[in-house]
């Protein structure tokens, strides 16, 4: 009996250690796998609610925490305010001020390419209108009855052949801008701030609704955007600008948090649906991310979108089919890469003076973010520890420079349509920027301790060189490829 006893409570002893291991089994799976909140009616993925849902650690999502920290290191090298990398609806990493409310520049185009897309979805407006029909014109000289031809579809892709000093122009705008009625509307891509301001002015036309209004009512409120306030977005009009001969289509200026700009990226890469309603149709998403116009090798412009494949979405980094991205003045993107299901916001505090990231330092860091997730296919690495070749001294750029030189290199999407840039070097100093015989700029070489500098467009700037056989590396001060040229002779 006692026999028998002991036996039992062996047997009971036994079972509770099995019951509390199983039980350390699964509250140990609790903690490790993630636990996300799915909403009735998403597709494709998660989505955040009232704040964003963060992974505990990028390693929970397949990402590198050690290469995410190089590339939160080298966003600080590059000026960078405010960085959030969101995957499949889930914050991988982030880092900076995303609450505070930067200025957007030129991202508000694509904010406006979304509001004209509810209100063509919903037949409030219609694309094939022209000027003439929808009584656009401008200050003395007017529109030619010529230019009055273009159509909404020809402003939404920057290509109305309307060229009119513009509010928000930058200085490279302007130099670039094609001389007034050299083509007629339709036949020609060229970034254009009349085209995208003039729409502005459309907008509220037809709608009768203020822009910034109308964002918040079917953008910020729907996706629960954490910041977004309209008291922070203004517009610039003429008025403010008494003593320049500028259009007088308004300027429209948002300001707009990264983390909010994030589920703006998000609302797209889900094809327009947040949770269980659709906030934008489908198909405009996929045709106002479409490359309409072609920009340089590989890169597109869509409805006031930026796209592209390999490196013509960005320099220094390739990408798949099909991508896009939001961008502004000084560094501002919102990448949206729906093949790696991924969301990228980058911002810049442009409300203070100091150096700005151009696309090839953007280009960088997000080279460094992919690599981060685990791609591979993303081109070769291009920073300075990588480059190839033999690093030029002064005395090898002055004699490679002795008789002048042409050094031609690959369009990024500098200049419309071109494959190729050609920087002249003469033996004299000076230098000449060109895609075509159309489009040529002048300025000034010189070279200074192993580096070569220049001064065209109002850019000042100086590499160190590598050569590889034929073909230069041109590394800025950061250690960022600015780019690779092949040497064609004097």
């Amino acid at each position: 009996m006692i026999k028998k006893i002991c036996l039992i409570g062996k047997a009971i002893w036994l079972t509770r250690l099995l019951i509390a291991g199983l039980v350390f089994s699964l509250l140990t799976a609790c903690q490790t796998s993630p636990k996300w909140t799915y909403y009735e009616g998403g597709s494709g993925g998660l989505y955040p609610g009232q704040h964003w849902q963060k992974a505990e650690t990028p390693e929970q999502l397949g990402w590198s925490s050690e290469k995410l920290a190089e590339a939160r290191a080298y966003s600080k090298k590059i000026g960078s305010s405010a960085v959030m990398i969101v995957d499949n609806g889930v914050v991988v990493d982030a880092w900076g001020d995303i609450m505070r409310r930067f200025q957007c520049h030129s991202m508000r185009k694509s904010l406006m390419s979304a509001l004209i897309g509810v209100q063509v979805d919903e037949g409030n407006i219609d694309l094939s209108k022209t000027m003439a029909d929808l009584g656009i014109d401008d200050l003395e000289p007017s529109l030619t009855a010529e230019e009055k031809q273009a159509t909404m579809s020809d402003l939404i892709k920057s290509r109305s052949g309307i060229y009119i000093p513009a509010l928000g122009e930058s200085s490279d705008m302007r130099a670039m801008r094609p001389k007034r009625h050299s083509h007629p509307p339709g036949s020609f891509w060229y970034y254009n701030n009349w085209d995208f301001n003039a729409l502005g002015t459309i907008f509220e036309q037809k709608t009768r609704a203020r822009i910034f209004k109308e964002f918040e009512r079917r953008f910020a409120r729907p996706l629960q955007m954490e910041d977004f306030d309209v008291s922070y977005c203004r517009y610039l009009s003429s008025a403010d600008y008494p003593n320049a001969p500028y259009s007088p289509h308004r300027y429209y200026l948002f300001r707009v948090s990264a983390r909010d700009l994030a589920r703006f990226g998000l609302l797209f890469l889900r094809e327009g649906r947040w949770q269980n309603q659709q906030i934008v149709s489908a198909d405009w998403v996929k045709e106002s991310t479409a490359s309409h116009s072609r920009r340089g090798v590989d890169g597109g412009y869509g409805y006031m979108w930026w796209t592209g494949v390999n490196s013509g979405l960005l320099p220094n980094v390739n990408v798949k089919a099909h991508s896009y991205y939001a961008a502004g003045w000084g560094g501002h993107r919102v990448f949206v890469l729906p093949y790696r299901n991924l969301v990228v916001v980058h911002r810049v505090n442009t409300d203070q003076p100091g150096e700005r990231p151009m696309g090839h330092h953007i280009g960088q860091l997000l080279w460094l973010i992919l690599s981060a997730a685990g791609e591979t296919q993303i081109g070769d690495d291009p920073s300075i520890k990588a480059a190839k070749g033999v690093r030029l001294s002064t005395e090898d750029l002055k004699k490679l420079l002795a008789n002048g030189n042409k050094w031609i290199g690959s369009n990024t999407g500098l200049f419309p349509g071109e494959e190729s840039l050609v920087l002249s070097c003469s033996k004299e100093g000076q230098l000449t920027l060109s895609a075509s015989k159309k489009l040529e700029f002048k300025g000034k070489w010189w070279i200074s301790r192993d580096r070569f500098y220049f001064d065209i467009l109002g850019l000042k700037a100086y590499f160190s060189i590598f050569q590889e056989g034929d073909t230069l590396g041109l590394y800025d001060p950061t250690g960022t490829l600015y780019g690779k040229f092949n040497i064609s002779g004097g």
